[in-house]
């Protein structure tokens, strides 16, 4: 079998873009995956291109020789853009692989642990902040709002939910994003009293409108220093969080950060394969360490997995994309044995669905890993057509 053709599709996904890769074989079994051209990856659909030429007339089903070859032209680059569109390619392979012999991709690495997986309802309020007439849901606009939210969580059998820094005043609601280049707080990422009364409101409104039992999750992503992370912690450790995540290149700060607080801390997500996983986990940073298959690849995520296991810590899988990409992650978190929880957005615009053949199996907080072959759905191209990208991030 041989790839002969590459092609990449973008569509209207309502708030960003969803992007896949189609593969095809001179055998007629295509293998698709997904991919994602934000904000933070400029021109990663030209890098897929670019990577894939050189793999054409390859065998897709040798997936270790395959990654071999593109690793070594992307060494000198490795992470970022170039390890993103490495594992893109891989992950196609890898259904065109599992396709060819009537399994699923789980069983390609020993087959699944488990069948269900636990879910957390991710960006939960947030996305409802950022884009309020968007989902056929409520809108949240206040802090009474993001108390419903908590017990529409519960009640629809969810166990865990993770929100960002959300604010609330007589301006209205928003997301602070300081660490993103935009808002207050560019570039020194200072913390005030201000802003820990706003994350402290919020927690509590979560809390008071989920109940004692639903794990909360508190996503500062880059917003802060270290030192700032660390008042934040400190004062909601009252409220018994599941993890404080945080994203951070430096491991001796997210190790101070871990022994000053009883909550634990999650992160690592923008961290790229095993060399750039093992000294977070040699100095003991992280009680849970994320990644994501979508950005490492499902063998590379697999490998970092095991790196984690070794060290006896967890692993939550990263995925706020389209469908594809959550069953990409479900594959992963079924064949380790490590898993802590999988990251799922449960707002999305409401034609999102139409462009998998198959359906997400959900109910009560978990996902049903598929019994199809491949990664277990397809990509309906028409649809996908009938929502062009309104632009390509």
């Amino acid at each position: 079998m041989k790839i002969t053709k590459f092609q990449d599709f973008h569509a209207d996904g309502g708030w960003r873009t969803l992007s896949f890769l189609k593969v095809t074989t001179d055998d007629r079994i295509v293998g698709w995956s997904e991919f994602s051209e934000g904000r933070s990856t400029p021109g990663l659909t030209e890098v897929i291109r670019a990577l894939g030429s050189h793999v054409v007339g390859d065998d897709p089903c040798n997936t270790s020789r395959l990654n071999a070859k593109l690793y070594g032209m992307a060494r000198t680059t490795s992470g970022g853009l170039m390890s993103q569109a490495v594992a893109a390619i891989e992950n196609a392979c890898l259904d065109i692989k599992a396709k060819s012999l009537g399994v699923r991709v789980s069983d390609l690495f020993g087959g699944s642990q488990r069948d269900r997986l636990p879910l957390y309802w991710s960006q939960c309020g947030t996305l409802r902040v950022r884009y309020p007439d968007l989902f056929a849901s409520p809108a949240v606009r206040t802090l009474e709002d993001l108390s419903d939210l908590g017990r529409e969580a519960a009640q629809s059998g969810f166990r865990a939910l993770k929100t960002n820094i959300l604010l609330f005043g007589r301006e209205g609601a928003s997301n602070y994003q300081a660490g993103f280049g935009s808002g207050a707080g560019h570039p020194a990422l200072n913390v005030d009293p201000p802003l820990l009364r706003a994350i402290e409101a919020s927690i509590g409104a979560f809390r008071n409108g989920a109940g004692p039992d639903m794990d909360l999750l508190l996503d500062l992503n880059c917003n802060v220093k270290p030192e700032g992370a660390r008042q934040i912690a400190k004062m909601l450790e009252p409220y018994r969080l599941m993890w404080i995540e945080y994203d951070l290149h430096d491991p001796k700060s997210l190790t101070w950060i871990r022994h000053s607080t009883t909550i634990p801390i999650a992160a690592l997500e923008t961290v790229y394969g095993r060399r750039g996983l093992r000294p977070y986990l040699e100095q003991n940073s992280v009680d849970v360490v994320i990644i994501d298959p979508q950005w490492n690849g499902m063998s590379e995520a697999v490998l970092m997995a095991a790196m984690a296991d070794s060290f006896e810590v967890n692993v939550a899988i990263h995925n706020y994309y389209g469908h594809l990409s959550t069953l990409i992650g479900a594959h992963f978190a079924s064949v380790i044995p490590n898993l802590r929880i999988t990251e799922y957005v449960v707002d999305e615009a409401p034609w999102v669905k139409s462009f998998f053949t198959h359906p997400l199996q959900i109910d009560g907080g978990t996902l049903a890993l598929p019994d199809r072959a491949g990664w277990g759905t397809d990509i309906d191209e028409a649809a996908v057509r009938a929502r062009p990208a309104r632009r390509v991030f």
